[in-house]
């Protein structure tokens, strides 16, 4: 089954297993082992995508994760997955893919339309193009958003499952090349637990494009001998994504992409939190563009791309091809051209000394070797047809010469490699440059951590593995593991040493063509737009990036950084080391949402749900919840055909008139004990705390040290020295922390504890007329006469043997009391209550009848009726703020500003018409119909 452009040989792909999937909606065939971009080339498909802002013909340039042009929307419906790069998605039956950020298609662009006004887009053009006039922006603004962007998220719940995995090993070794495999060989031999991490379908890195028999062989009977350890972990299809503190890093494993059908239940990716006593970064390194006009044709690919092309996936990539170079590894390039029958018309090297056995191999073979020569720009208009050549000067800063057109379908370029720093950058290190190889690499190691092979600017083969090898017999000598001479014997494959030479060319001279010459393809930044931002002033490396966009979206600079590094150095006139590099922060490549939510998604697991013991009877009495932080708490309880108002209405009828049960359960409880426990509160609360007496309860407010109200709630002196506070449902804890970073930064000298008991105890408020009389027939002699049981007292006691807390406390006015009993047993007690109340016509009621109970009495709630940004006094609360101690927030109180006489107050609010209720939030204003904007007087915090 023969493809437009397959070789009919060789390759890694499985021609008797041959796929079928569909590209924007039009059938294409490929075989197993290849990807969607192999695939496409296969099928001669070179047109994939549009660009960012210039909506330009954009091509595939590159074989991995440095693609920058060919993302495309991956699957359909729920499943649908935007921004994947043509290059890492498998391809598996019945795939569907489409090309983005084009309409109607690809071939026919109106976007495309922009370019004729290209001239109003430069950098930064958003800043300065629209901004006239004022009220048009609005309108513009809508225009830009519609045309930011790629891919389409997709706004149905993803039906896949996900998952998180935390492990540990001695060594993990990211990247499984010559030199990551040798790391890993040699620790393993040692007996350390070794994880090492691939990005690809299978091991072997750059050694996946085959070069000789004996390099094959080497990879095989090195992945034999490492697989036969039992202490390696190999992870295919897995990208180190993030590289943290103390050696801990994420790793994201694609399980199922690949696959057509995946098992029932099977995970789609697996987010993997590894820590590592040591790390070998071993990530290899990214061929570089070459900056030239219209280098952004499709059919312009990197020469590492078009080799892999060639020899792992038998393509034919064109008819005619051209090689553009400043180095000596695009010679390999030009040899597996020849060999894969396309007509090499020649190879354009910038230097004038490229004298590799390569070249004069193919010398012999007539194809025409130009020193001293640039490609000055690409022809044609939805892929490459030609090229023109002209001689460059020694300083390249000026080409001369007759322009020189040659005609090709593939230009393959190399502008020299960029070693994968990220990891190295985000571990805290910083890269330096290197003038030998002409890029940066990594410098000091900051965590345990070391950079080999390519990853470290060393780019011949055996050097490669001597030095990974050697790496990894460090690092586990590091990790606490003894090692004998022999261990560091990896054996070499049959090759010999070849030099990297580079003479860098960071923009041809681009003479009077003025073509766009583009430094990051994903972002449309070219080299024009790094010169404007220069002379705007955009001088240092971060405000270049963000000015321009060069190194933002996916790419995150690994295509173009340096070269738009380097351009803005010869603009400022210094060198590349001390512009210095952009950040490299997390994540190294695209995650899904999915594999970083995992299994907690959901109402259920997103956030943690807390329900109340009791929360199974409220649900059987079809009680209707809130959330009130994380629990949720009954919001009423409706009978046949009531509505929410009749509801509550009912609700406050009879806890006013007759008893009343709530589900209390949800307030924050802590247990504060020591010997300095009553000073502790003094300092915390705004009133005093040391005259109350034991079995009393006191309410008490807390403010921030910006003398705003944080927190309220009743605490209760338990003995001497042992308290129980109660805070606000959503204030718990937070209140916690708070008081602990006072006692242990602040005051270590005092000697007082903390525990949150919020889940270990349920409460069982009772309200209303009747509660007294429900409580005589739940507790067990005990007297709960006003006498003897007064108003903010609290008794210890029993209920049908079970031991309880029960405190004389009202949040909303009437006579209640909280009774409080250890969780398990919480049900059984509520239902117990409820029984005894039942003679008395006892209603359970839920926070809304409590909100509209307490809002009756002018009672507060802190965080609806506080908002950060209020003092007691605006609550008209100066009854609660001692005069007489020090507290948190005091001297914020005498501010400036909190003593203004114009300061909003909590005041109550009455409608004329009595049906009206005034939502919460609303404004208040003395006269609507004042010219816009109408000055407000007020918000309605309760309503």
């Amino acid at each position: 089954m023969a493809t437009d452009r397959r070789l009919p040989d060789g390759g890694q792909i499985d021609r008797t297993r041959p796929v079928s999937f569909r590209f924007n909606n039009r059938r294409v065939t490929g075989f197993a082992g290849d990807t969607v971009a192999s695939a496409l080339l296969a099928n001669g498909i070179q047109l994939v995508a549009r660009s960012f802002k210039y909506h330009r013909p954009r091509g595939i340039m590159g074989s991995a994760e440095e693609e920058p042009c060919a993302m495309l929307q991956v699957g359909k419906g729920a499943k649908s997955v935007p921004n994947s790069k043509a290059t890492q998605v498998e391809i598996y039956q019945d795939l569907e893919v489409s090309s983005v950020n084009c309409w109607p298609n690809t071939n026919f662009d109106l976007g495309a339309s922009v370019q004729m006004v290209s001239k109003l887009f430069p950098a930064g053009f958003y800043y300065k193009t629209f901004m006239y006039p004022k009220k048009g922006w609005m309108h513009y603004e809508k225009a830009i958003r519609k045309m930011a962007g790629f891919g389409v998220a997709v706004s149905k719940i993803d039906p896949d499952r996900y998952e998180k995995v935390n492990a540990w090993c001695d060594v993990l070794v990211a990247g499984a090349g010559p030199a990551g495999l040798a790391a890993a060989l040699s620790a393993a031999r040692t007996g350390a637990r070794v994880t090492i991490v691939t990005q690809g379908a299978e091991p072997g890195g750059g050694l996946l494009r085959p070069q000789n028999e004996e390099i094959q062989l080497w990879l095989k009977q090195t992945l034999a001998q490492l697989m036969d350890y039992p202490n390696v972990r190999l992870l295919t299809r897995t990208t180190v994504v993030g590289y943290y503190d103390a050696n801990f890093l994420v790793m994201n494993e694609r399980l199922t992409d690949h696959l057509s059908d995946s098992a029932p239940g099977q995970s789609r990716e697996r987010l993997w939190r590894i820590r590592a006593k040591e790390v070998i970064l071993a990530c290899g390194a990214i061929e570089r563009p070459l900056v030239f006009g219209n280098n952004d044709l499709p059919g312009v690919m990197l020469s590492s791309a078009v080799s892999e092309y060639v020899n792992r996936y038998a393509v034919k990539l064109g008819q005619k091809a051209v090689i553009f170079t400043n180095n000596d590894s695009a010679y390999q390039c030009a040899l597996d051209i020849v060999e894969a029958g396309i007509d090499l018309k020649a190879v354009i090297d910038v230097r004038n000394d490229a004298a590799t056995p390569e070249a004069a191999e193919l010398k012999n073979l007539g194809v025409d070797v130009q020193q001293g020569a640039v490609v000055v720009s690409a022809k044609g208009k939805r892929r490459v047809r030609g090229v023109v050549v002209q001689q460059i000067s020694p300083n390249h800063e000026s080409v001369f010469g007759t322009p020189t057109r040659i005609e090709c379908d593939l230009l393959a370029v190399s502008g020299g490699w960029s070693p994968c720093v990220h990891l190295h950058a985000q571990s805290g290190g910083r890269p330096v440059y290197d003038q030998r190889t002409a890029c940066f690499v990594p410098g000091t190691s900051v965590q345990n951590e070391q950079s080999v092979g390519a990853a470290n600017g060393v780019f011949d083969l055996i050097s490669a593995i001597q030095e990974g090898a050697s790496s990894g017999i460090d690092a586990t000598c590091k990790a606490g593991f003894d090692f004998d001479n022999e261990l560091s014997d990896i054996p070499l494959p049959e090759s010999e040493n070849k030099p990297y030479r580079i003479a860098p060319l960071w923009r041809v001279p681009d003479g009077s063509s003025r073509l766009k010459q583009f430094v990051d393809f994903q972002n449309d930044t070219t080299a024009d737009d790094i010169e404007i931002a220069a002379r705007e002033g955009y001088q240092s490396i971060e405000h270049l990036k963000r000015y321009t966009l060069l190194g933002f979206g996916t790419d995150q600079g690994k295509l173009g950084n340096i070269n738009g590094l380097a351009i803005l150095s010869e603009v400022l006139g210094q060198d590349i080391s001390t512009t210095g590099t952009t950040t490299f922060r997390p994540l190294y490549t695209p995650v899904s949402f999915g594999a970083i939510s995992g299994r907690e998604i959901g109402e259920q697991f997103f956030d943690p749900v807390r329900k109340t013991a009791i929360h199974s009877w409220h649900v059987q009495h079809h009680a209707q919840f809130e959330n009130v932080g994380q629990w949720k708490r009954p919001w009423y309880y409706p009978m046949d055909g009531e509505t929410m108002e009749q509801a509550v209405v009912r609700e406050c009828q009879s806890v006013r008139e007759k008893v009343g049960m709530l589900d209390a359960s949800t307030l924050g409880k802590i247990e504060i004990f020591g010997p300095n426990a009553s000073d502790f509160l003094n300092y915390i609360y705004t009133n005093a705390w040391d005259t109350l007496a034991t079995g009393h309860c006191r309410y008490g407010l807390m403010l921030g040290e910006n003398g705003m109200v944080m927190d309220d709630g009743v605490t209760t002196k338990l003995d001497d020295n042992r308290y129980y506070m109660t805070t606000t449902t959503g204030g718990a804890a937070h209140v916690l922390t708070w008081m602990e970073q006072w006692r242990q930064t602040e005051w270590p000298h005092m000697e007082v504890y903390f525990t949150s008991v919020t889940d270990q105890w349920t409460v069982i408020s009772i309200s209303g007329p009747r509660s007294r009389e429900v409580l005589q027939r739940l507790v067990d002699g005990l007297d709960v006469s006003h006498a003897e049981f007064p108003f903010m007292s609290f008794k210890q006691c029993t209920i049908a043997g079970i031991e309880a807390r029960v405190f004389r406390i009202s949040f909303s006015g009437e006579l209640a009391y909280e009774i409080n009993v250890p969780s398990n047993l919480g049900l059984y007690v509520w239902k117990l209550a409820y029984e005894a109340g039942r003679q008395f016509d006892v209603v359970p009621y839920g926070t809304e009848t409590m909100h509209v109970l307490r809002a009756e009495k002018g009672f507060i709630i802190v965080g609806q009726d506080t908002d950060g940004s209020v003092t007691p006094i605006d609550l008209g609360m100066n009854w609660i703020v001692s005069k007489k101690k020090d507290f948190l927030g005091k001297r914020s109180l005498s501010r400036e500003d909190c003593l203004r006489p114009n300061r909003k107050q909590l005041v109550g609010l009455a409608t004329e018409d009595p049906d009206i209720v005034l939502p919460e939030g609303a404004q208040l204003v003395d006269e609507p119909s004042t010219q816009y904007p109408v000055p407000m007087i007020g918000h309605v915090t309760s309503s």
